[in-house]
Parts: structure tokens; sequence; C-alpha cells
């Protein structure tokens, strides 16, 4: 496994990471997680990527279960806040209300008493920046985390982010976590590459494979067995288009004669940029983790 420097921050990430969105708490029952995730361990993956809206908490829930024999020392968690996930107006966004409780309830079902990377889920427009900024480094200060940032944040925002800590003295936003893919390409290139070069913070990217398109197992129509968008038709068909299916069925041919899988390519082709510090990669199966590992 390769590691690689969070940003110009001493933590270091494996190339590649786990993250439980529509698998953990969902898609596979605890066993599956767990295997999954101690697999992934062995391979000299250790950062494990979740948030409290993933599976309505229960992700927090499976994984925390999973990592209970593995040294916690030798993990990098996180965990995300912005979404609803409690009752009331004040059950989601930015506040320093929702933050600091949403923090504590991640912190008790995951059974850890710190996350290594806490993030804003989001850009809240209704909450100031500044209001944000302290809560979080209020949390850095508890120990509660030890790096917090952003996840599709804008460049700008970001940068705010940035100038108020610096005015306040409080600790940065270090990582953002941006989708990225061979079919999402310019905002992170155009955008965020330059600010992560000014900025100094690094970036785990999602959806490698755009919801498993670019794995090639969509380019002769839908297969048999369920995925994650068979199982929303209406989100499939905004997907899976036959334009998009033409580029990846053109990356399939240059993965074979490279002779590795198109899923391989479409990984290995964003660890081209030194300012992506880990790969955010998702599994059902420990075939497909040991495909993506490799």
């Amino acid at each position: 496994m390769e590691y690689r420097s969070m940003g110009r921050t001493g933590l270091k990430l494996s190339a590649i990471s786990l993250g439980s969105w529509v698998t953990f708490g969902d898609q596979i029952d605890e066993k599956t997680a767990r295997d999954l995730l101690h697999r992934a361990y062995d391979m000299g993956v250790n950062f494990f990527d979740n948030a409290d809206v993933y599976a309505n908490g229960r992700s927090e829930s499976v994984m925390g279960s999973a990592i209970k024999n593995l040294p916690r020392e030798a993990l990098v968690l996180s965990s995300k806040v912005f979404w609803p996930t409690m009752p009331g107006p004040n059950g989601k966004g930015l506040s320093r209300k929702h933050i600091m409780e949403s923090c504590h309830a991640s912190l008790k079902r995951m059974g850890v008493e710190y996350f290594d990377l806490y993030f804003c889920h989001r850009y809240d427009p209704e909450t100031p920046l500044e209001e944000v900024v302290r809560a979080m480094d209020d949390l850095v200060r508890q120990g509660k985390v030890l790096y917090w940032g952003t996840s599709e944040w804008r460049a700008g925002q970001i940068a705010r982010a940035h100038a108020i800590a610096e005015r306040w003295n409080c600790y940065a936003p270090m990582v953002e976590q941006p989708q990225y893919n061979m079919l999402v390409r310019r905002r992170v290139e155009e955008e965020l590459v330059p600010a992560a070069d000014d900025l100094g913070f690094g970036m785990v990217t999602w959806s490698p494979l755009k919801y498993g398109l670019l794995s090639g197992k969509y380019n002769e129509g839908l297969p048999a067995e369920p995925t994650r968008l068979t199982r929303e038709p209406d989100w499939a068909e905004k997907v899976i288009t036959e334009e998009r299916l033409e580029k990846v069925r053109g990356i399939g041919a240059l993965a074979k004669e490279l002779g590795v899988t198109t899923a391989q390519l479409a990984i290995g082709w964003l660890l081209r940029l030194p300012q992506v510090s880990s790969v955010i990669t998702g599994a059902t199966k420990l075939a497909q983790l040991q495909e993506n590992v490799a």
C-alpha cells in the first residue's frame, strides 16, 4: 500500500480507502462489513470513511462494531455533519448546536473517543462561516476531532474558512472530499487543485467509479444481480447514458491493452494527481475490495 500525506499535514492516508456509504448498515450485513473492513486493514488500508446520515446512523454503528478488535491508533476514522439527522429545525445544517450534538452522537455510535477527520458534509448558507470555523476549532481543542474538513465545498468557501481561521487563530480545514472520477473532472482539476496547492489541504475523493458505471458492468445493459443503481431506476436512468457508456467502453479497451480492469484504470488514474491524498472506494464483496486495492 502507498501512503500519502494529507496536504501539508503530517497525517498519512492509504492511497486507497474504504467508505461505508450505501453499504454498511444497508446493502450488506454486519458480518460482511466486518470481513471487508478487516481484509482492507490487512491489505494496508488505514482510512475508513463514514457519515452520520449513512443508513440513518446504522453505518457508524456497524463500523464501530467492526473495528473493536483493531488498534485504534492504526486507524484513520471519519464522520460528517450537515444533513438532517435529528428532530426539529436545529436538527440539520452547520449551526454550533447541530455540529456539537451530531459529533457527540456519531462518537457514541462508533464507540470511539475521537475522530481523526470530521467533515462539514456540505456548505451551509444559513450559518455564518465564522460560527462553523469556531465550532470545529472547539472540537479540535477538546480532542474530539484531530483534523476537520469539508465535502463538496467550492474553493472560495474553503479559502474564506482559512482566512477566518487565520484571523482568529483557529484550526483551518485541511481536507476536502469532492466527487472525482473520469466523468466528473472540472471542479477538481480547474478549481480545487490550485486551491489545494495554495492553502495546503488534501483531497479524499469519492465515487471513483461513478456509482459503478466506470467498472464497465453496465456496458451491455443492466446486470441481473441488484446494484446500487438498479435499486433506484429513476437515478439509474440519469446516470447510465449512451454517451457515458461509449466513453466507458473506450476506457475499457485501453485498460485491456494495459492488462488491468476498467475499474483499476479508473481508480489508478485519479492517483496521478499529487493533491489527491486518498481515493475512497466502496465494496459489497471481498473480490471488489481486492480488485480496487490492486
